[in-house]
């Protein structure tokens, strides 16, 4: 089976300093992935890689086989990606970040239908029709979340999007992913709730210092669960130790 998402010794720098140190990554359809790992790992900024919003100072990133530098435009068709809540445009309404999106992804009428369905799901549905800025943080993640999902796109690239929703629309949220990956879409969710790592994915990859440190199958996280004096948090704080 041909990657869903493929990186290759992906390098990233700020002047003299490496964010991301030759990070080679690959998602097979289906997969529900965790990217985990402390502050200033590296993780937001591989998710904007993979997103094609920052670029590498070197590696390969190749989404169902197109790179994402060589053809863009196909590339970013095959992902959506939920971007920073401070992004998204304030004096537009969600309604219309909605169609703004689904005319830019070239979707259909029912695409953008499925979506307003899921504004439901996500409990967005009351703030359809107002302006962006004029809604709460945790709201406008509700927005982003749902752009990124809108079209049923075969890759999701969520960054830390668990941390600003409440109880019922992270709920919500979990078994929509759980439906898609289950058809065949791939997910790579960065996150810092290890508990949700080792209870709701398929996998967990933890970066370390712009490295792959470890990379948890779903044999491995369901031994974890199994363990009582042990887990996938005790894992990844022991590594973390071991780092000095």
């Amino acid at each position: 089976m041909s990657p869903r998402l493929e990186l290759q010794a992906v390098e990233l720098a700020y002047g003299t300093d490496a964010v991301l140190r030759g990070v080679d990554l690959s998602l097979a359809p289906g997969e529900l992935v965790g990217l985990v790992g402390p502050n200033g790992s590296g993780k937001s900024s591989l998710m904007r890689i993979c997103a094609g919003l920052l670029p590498a100072r070197a590696g390969r990133v190749r989404i169902d086989g197109l790179d994402l530098v060589a053809d863009p435009l196909a590339a970013r068709r095959r992902f959506g990606y939920a971007v920073e809540p401070e992004r998204l445009p304030p004096n537009l309404s969600g309604r219309q970040c909605l169609e703004l999106v689904a005319h830019t992804r070239g979707l259909r009428g029912t695409d953008l239908d499925a979506g307003l369905a899921l504004a439901q799901d996500l409990g967005f549905a009351p703030w359809l029709d107002r302006p962006v800025g004029d809604t709460s943080l945790g709201t406008r993640q509700k927005l982003s979340v749902l752009l990124a999902l809108l079209g049923d796109p075969p890759l999701l690239l969520l960054d830390e999007v668990l941390n600003g929703l409440d109880p019922l629309a992270a709920y919500a949220l979990k078994k929509i992913l759980h439906v898609r990956s289950r058809h065949g879409a791939t997910v790579l969710l960065a996150t810092h709730g290890l508990e949700v790592a080792e209870r709701f994915l398929d996998r967990a990859v933890l970066l370390m210092d712009g490295r792959i440190a470890a990379d948890w199958d779903r044999r491995a996280l369901a031994a974890f669960r199994a363990d009582p004096a042990g887990g996938l948090e005790h894992a990844v704080v022991e590594r973390l130790r071991a780092r000095g």
